[in-house]
């Protein structure tokens, strides 16, 4: 698929000074998931509206949790410096995909940088697989994510009601639904602008919670030392530190620069400056102040902490629907843009670029494939509600790689700077830590993975 954005009449010639190869082709023609999905019109604000619904996420509310595995001192050091690499890293590959398109050839996909910068091969074997896995794993932990908001609601008001966690999965995979024809990403501009507000609106609602709750005759005794022997303290550690990188993950970031309107150049620094504006108002005020309050009892969610040993709500019942309604509606949002990757493939495969994008002949096998693969993500993640458990392997082995690994390769590769240079041995020296860091954050989700899945059954009600 990806060579289809490529063509062969491009010609390469070395450039001796600069150490890469400059194209003299015309720019091709794009495929149909290039020309409909990724269209490129956007500003470096919508830029922004993307990329912080593609990372800021309700995996915020986990950030006390990886506290409890890594400590004060711990926790905030590497949630200071996941948010410092990534920051650095997404601007490499934005410097990256800036030089190829001013060389002539726009690269709009990951799987377009690895086809060109490491070859074909792993283009269409690893890094594209890898890509789909994380973005349709989203998209099936969304619906799941939104069910257990909607079924806390409904408890809050039925705590006797009959209706199970799947049937409020299906109620979010039919939004999703919706959001899912829209026909671009561009599409998704004033979604995700809304989303934005959403996720600084409910991480105030957090925060405000665990500081109401830390000063209220309901405070716990507060301990904050690392529980466990001393195994599980090391995979505890490392476990925290995946956490930690999960949520500042993307792995869309080509896709998301790819709806920029050219010239493309500087746009996505202030994209990035926007998203880490809101990162840095949201998820350190989440993790201190719930930290802060439950100490080394922070639960996996920090929400479970706002409900006492008895079930009881802790704080006012509005507060808590208000609280869950935010995340439940930026929760879709984060789906609608995780589904874009598997738009524009079916669109680039199905769909016929010659033809115009609301020609009944693109738009009956849009709508029918993107429903196919909605209801498909949504009967899974009834079926495995579990599957959080699932989504920190893929981190481990698929988020990592695209977002800590890859862009320091991609820079090196492109533009191939001396190894007496500090820039060369910053990017080998993250590039090296993160690889270590995918096999034992491996193993230490593996391990998680056995352990829970004695509680694990298909469609149980969690």
């Amino acid at each position: 698929m990806g060579n289809a954005t490529r063509s062969s009449s491009e010609v390469y010639t070395s450039d001796s000074e600069k150490g890469f190869a400059i194209n003299h082709s015309t720019p091709p023609e794009l495929d149909a998931g290039a020309k409909f999905v990724l269209v490129s019109r956007g500003s470096w604000l919508h830029c922004g509206y993307h990329l912080t619904t593609s990372i800021v996420a309700p995996v915020l509310l986990t950030l006390p949790f990886s506290f409890t595995l890594l400590g004060w001192v711990g926790g905030v050091l590497w949630l200071t410096l996941a948010a410092v690499i990534t920051f650095y890293s997404y601007n490499l590959l934005s410097v990256v995909l800036e030089h190829h398109a001013q060389l002539g050839r726009r690269q709009l996909r990951f799987r377009d940088m690895a086809r060109d910068i490491l070859g074909p091969g792993w283009a269409k074997y690893y890094v594209g697989p890898l890509q789909f896995a994380i973005c349709f794993g989203t998209v099936i932990g969304g619906p799941l994510v939104g069910g257990k908001s909607l079924k806390f609601i409904y408890q809050l008001y039925y705590p006797e009601g009959s209706m199970k966690l799947y049937q409020f999965i299906i109620i979010c995979g039919a939004i999703t639904l919706i959001l899912a024809q829209l026909p671009s990403f561009h599409s998704l501009r004033h979604v995700n602008m809304i989303s934005l507000i959403l996720s600084v609106l409910y991480a105030t609602c957090v925060t405000v919670g665990s500081i109401y709750i830390g000063h209220s005759k309901y405070a716990r005794p507060r301990h904050y030392s690392v529980r466990g022997s001393d195994a599980d303290q090391l995979f505890g550690v490392f476990n925290g530190i995946s956490i930690i990188a999960t949520a500042y993950a993307s792995g869309i970031i080509p896709e998301i620069q790819a709806t920029l309107a050219p010239p493309v150049k500087g746009k996505m620094l202030k994209g990035l400056c926007v998203c880490y504006s809101v990162i840095a108002t949201t998820y350190f005020s989440v993790a201190i102040s719930g930290y802060w309050a439950f100490g080394n009892e922070s639960g996996a969610s920090v929400l479970s902490n706002f409900l006492s040993e008895t079930k009881k709500p802790l704080l006012p019942k509005w507060f808590f629907l208000m609280t869950n309604i935010f995340i439940l509606l930026q929760v879709m949002a984060l789906t609608a843009v995780y589904l874009q990757p598997t738009n524009e493939i079916f669109e680039a495969t199905f769909g016929d670029p010659k033809m115009g994008q609301f020609s009944m002949r693109n738009v009956v096998p849009r709508v029918v494939l993107r429903s196919v693969a909605v209801a498909a993500a949504t009967a899974l993640a009834a079926m495995l509600p579990f599957f959080p458990d699932i989504m920190a392997l893929f981190g481990a082995f698929g988020c990592i790689p695209l977002d800590f690994i890859l862009p320091m390769i991609f820079y090196n590769m492109t533009f191939k700077p001396s190894k007496y240079t500090i820039m060369f041995w910053v990017n080998t020296l993250i590039a090296g830590a993160s690889s270590i860091l995918v096999v034992i954050g491996g193993i230490a989700s593996i391990r998680q993975i056995v352990l829970d899945a004695k509680t694990y059954n298909l469609f149980s009600d969690m």
